[in-house]
């Protein structure tokens, strides 16, 4: 029973962060990868053909597949997540008049952020023949 219930979680969890992913898209501020990241991961203990659905998507897929194989984010992907960021950052704490404590918050978690990705490999490391 436990693990019925805990597999039915990890389903709404997977179905809720799809949703989420998909807003993403149309919404500029709101990130579609991660998003369907957690996705994938939360269908990959709940419903193995919609994880696998996750992972033949033309045009997620193989961001998916590099993450989950090896960890990997990109080149480009890095560059436009980075440039989304700033230019997603940069008016409000600029050009907007709110509290110090609330701009350093949001400037430390795009900082934060942009650490995490620009730390990740850009391709999977080369395998040794040895």
């Amino acid at each position: 029973m436990r693990k019925t219930v805990i597999k039915t979680l990890y389903l709404i969890a997977g179905g809720f962060f799809v949703l989420l992913g998909l807003v993403g898209v149309v919404l500029p501020l709101l990130p579609t990868t991660p998003f369907l990241l957690v996705a994938a991961f939360c269908f990959s203990r709940s419903s193995e053909r919609l994880h696998q659905a996750l992972l033949n998507n033309r045009y997620v897929g193989h961001l998916i597949r590099d993450w989950e194989q090896h960890g990997v984010i990109p080149l480009k992907a890095k560059i436009l997540a980075t440039s989304m960021m700033i230019i997603m950052v940069s008016y409000p704490l600029i050009f907007r008049d709110f509290h110090l404590g609330l701009k350093a918050a949001a400037g430390a978690t795009v900082i934060f952020a942009l650490v995490f990705v620009w730390s990740r490999p850009s391709q999977p490391a080369k395998q040794s023949t040895t």
